[in-house]
């Protein structure tokens, strides 16, 4: 299975987990790797690919630093390896998103930060959409239909603002945290889960019910780990990490058994005082190995 990651994932001025993870579960993967895993490196997103998704102006500003304020939507100050950062794993997840549509496999991009920008300007320490690039660049390579699986902690507001009326996507949104809701509009699904024991279930239930709207040529996957009982960034209590494992294990299997593939990227997990990053790490790890076996 192919990951694409590429050193300029890492390149923004600020160090925070959106912007470092990438860095680490590289690391971790070369000190450890995985059977039947290999690398490539992706080129950058065009401006073209870009503004499919955003605003020229908005893209231009990302570009530019100016004007400043819209530059920094996402939640941090402006610097010039924010743009060599989002452009470059933005092409990440549209290169995953192309060779899994094309080829019939899954593969994945250590990207993350995605999925509450905005048409018009980022947020929640997201820059560019690349769920929503790459599900535009796949349809306009020739697919017909995506399913875009969001199970990042958070909602995907921005990913709706941009597809929701987009006829050839389904949104599936299934969060622990009403951070980012949207109003989800049938065949498409947005969930609040408060008690671990529905998760699952509920997870379960969605795809079925996508399943019968389908058949889909592509699934894009944010596979958020935030939703992990220790971290702060909107886990809820009992949600562990076998839990995260089932749950991977569930999402590759119902698209393995469709002849289904995925494209994944990281999504959400955050370190903290009783999470360390080594912990976020190992959980995305498991996604990543469960992808592989699949």
């Amino acid at each position: 299975m192919t990951i694409f990651y590429h050193p300029d994932y890492i390149a923004a001025a600020r160090a925070f987990a959106t912007t470092r993870k990438a860095g680490w579960v590289w690391d971790d993967l070369r000190t450890r790797p995985i059977a039947g895993l290999e690398w490539r490196e992706p080129e950058s997103a065009t401006f073209a690919q870009l503004t499919a998704a955003h605003d020229a102006a908005y893209v231009s500003a990302v570009r530019t630093g100016v004007p400043f304020k819209l530059a920094s939507g996402n939640g941090f100050p402006w610097d010039p390896g924010i743009w060599t950062a989002t452009r470059r794993s933005t092409g990440g997840v549209v290169a995953a998103a192309l060779k899994a549509w094309r080829e019939r496999v899954n593969t994945g991009s250590l990207s993350s930060g995605l999925h509450h920008a905005k048409r018009e300007h980022g947020a929640g320490f997201c820059t560019f959409n690349g769920l929503a690039v790459a599900a535009l660049a796949v349809l306009a390579a020739g697919a017909k239909r995506v399913l875009i699986l969001d199970l990042d902690a958070h909602g995907g507001g921005g990913t709706h603002s941009i597809l929701g009326s987009d006829t050839r996507v389904v949104h599936v949104d299934l969060c622990t945290c009403i951070f980012d809701r949207h109003p989800a509009k049938a065949p498409s699904t947005w969930d609040y889960i408060q008690e671990p024991p529905s998760y699952l279930p509920t997870l379960e239930a969605r795809l079925a019910q996508v399943e019968a709207v389908g058949p889909f040529d592509l699934c894009l996957y944010n596979a958020g780990v935030d939703c992990h009982e220790n971290d702060g960034g909107g886990g809820i209590n009992g949600l562990t990490s076998e839990m995260l494992r089932r749950r991977e294990e569930i999402v590759f299997s119902w698209a393995r058994a469709r002849g289904l593939p995925v494209a994944f990227v990281l999504a959400g997990g955050y370190p903290s005082d009783d999470h360390s990053q080594e912990a976020v790490v190992a959980l995305h790890r498991q996604t990543i190995e469960v992808a592989c076996a699949a």
